[in-house]
């Protein structure tokens, strides 16, 4: 018989909650709150006036083809990272899940890249394809294919996905290989028995039983997508060339830090923020139906 802890009096439950709700309150709920009033502003560069404009900002963000075009980026960009992050991610997992000699030092080499942070990790690809001396870059055009993701829009979003998407596969395969490795061997010999080959035993037992984690890893690598990746596509591209890579992460801060337009930065971050809430709720009401607990 399980006990069951009861509090006398609600002085000490508010004090065990009281931390955690005061980091939300500064970290979350406090910036939201600045950001949507500062959206129905106008103010000067300097911050010496300021006018209430009520939703004009949002319709001048809305009919502006520059954050039309980051929207669209945006779009493209996050799902091909989610994509690419996740296929690759259950791809090595599986492997890693094997019996393999060195299976160990396998696994832990693929969780490193996790602890890299973004900036970091995009030198790093900058290293690997600078068209004049990375090592891939200097391949390509030796090869006969003229790279130059510093000229070329196309060129530059696949590098940005590559980078964002490395960048986010250790975590991918952490939760991968955990969830590979809940799975009963007796399910998986049974199936075997009854003449399952390997695809057919993925694709029907395997990953059927992986949806729950596939569907979590969607959400936050949707999510990591559309927040998380600036540091990258600023080291890296910095929006360019031509605005190829811009975001709309990246045009909140080209707008808000280097143009000094709050107002509309605000009205941005406001509308990336219902884009990002309504997209999550979407996939709990459609994906999450096809999802086996």
């Amino acid at each position: 018989m399980q006990k069951k802890v009861i509090f006398k009096g609600r002085l000490l439950p508010l004090a065990l909650l009281a931390p955690q709700l005061a980091v939300t309150f500064v970290f979350f709920f406090w910036p939201a709150g600045q950001a949507i009033y500062q959206s129905l502003l106008r103010e000067d560069a300097f911050g010496f006036s300021r006018e209430f404009v009520g939703l004009e900002n949002f319709q001048e963000v809305l009919s502006d083809p520059s954050w039309v075009n980051a929207a669209l980026n945006s779009l493209v960009f996050s799902g091909c990272v989610a994509g690419l992050a996740l296929g690759l991610a259950l791809f090595l997992a599986v492997q890693a899940d094997k019996s393999l000699r060195g299976a160990t030092v396998y696994r832990s080499l693929l969780i490193w890249p996790y602890a890299v942070a973004p900036a970091v990790a995009a030198v790093l690809w900058l290293f690997l394809f600078q068209p004049n001396v990375g090592l891939l870059g200097r391949g390509l055009n030796a090869i006969g294919i003229a790279w130059d993701y510093r000229l070329n829009g196309n060129q530059a979003m696949i590098l940005v996905i590559i980078a964002a998407a490395w960048k986010q596969l250790a975590y991918n395969f952490i939760f991968f290989l955990a969830g590979l490795q809940s799975i009963p061997a007796s399910v998986l010999e049974a199936a075997a028995i009854d003449g399952a080959r390997p695809a057919r035993r993925f694709w029907t037992i395997i990953f059927p039983l992986l949806s729950p984690t596939t569907f979590f890893l969607l959400v936050v690598n949707l999510t990591y997508a559309f927040f998380e990746t600036f540091g990258i596509i600023h080291a890296l591209t910095s929006g360019g060339p031509a605005k190829a890579t811009e975001t709309l992460i990246y045009k909140v801060y080209v707008d808000g830090v280097q143009n000094l337009n709050l107002g509309s930065s605000s009205a941005q971050s406001v509308i990336l923020m219902i884009l990002v809430i309504g997209l999550t709720a979407i996939q709990f009401r459609a994906v999450e139906k096809k999802v086996h607990y």
